[in-house]
């Protein structure tokens, strides 16, 4: 037997009320992240706040003293671009909740976003955390400048 259209419509008021409560929250929890990652040269840190913008650089040992301005450069964009990345996802899985249908009103369907038009295609790949790290790879800022590493 079906319920009433006032029960439904209880139900989904609901549930709508508890996904703007639980938008709001993440919305300040989001407003709150950052994320800090070190380049692979463990030269440079860098530091993204919650929309992605670069908010903190740090020179690690004084290496960069021994860089040139294209490798520090390189190591900059490198360990900037990672930290966005990490961001972007970040925001992916607070929002996931969002974009999937409700399980107690089929009417709520939840919201399509394309993550990859927003951030990009990167954002849709592997996690490089989740893989495993060939330690005889090659720095991409090194690939870069051309340079195999090998001194």
């Amino acid at each position: 037997m079906t319920e009433p259209l006032e029960k439904r419509l209880e139900k989904a008021m609901a549930e709508l009320q508890a996904a703007q409560e639980a938008v709001a929250r993440t919305e300040r929890e989001l407003r709150q992240a950052s994320f800090t990652v070190l380049s692979s040269d463990r030269a440079v840190r860098a530091t993204v706040g919650p929309q992605g913008e670069l908010s903190g650089i740090e020179f690690l040992e004084n290496k960069y003293r021994a860089m040139s301005p294209q490798e520090l450069a390189a190591s900059v964009l490198e360990a900037a671009n990672a930290a966005r990345l990490k961001m972007n996802r970040h925001v992916m899985k607070a929002m996931a909740p969002f974009t999937e249908p409700s399980s107690g009103i089929p009417e709520l369907k939840g919201f399509e976003v394309d993550w990859e038009r927003i951030f990009g295609p990167k954002v849709l790949r592997e996690d490089d955390e989740d893989t495993p790290r060939d330690t005889g790879a090659t720095p991409a800022w090194r690939d870069a400048l051309g340079e195999d590493g090998e001194d």
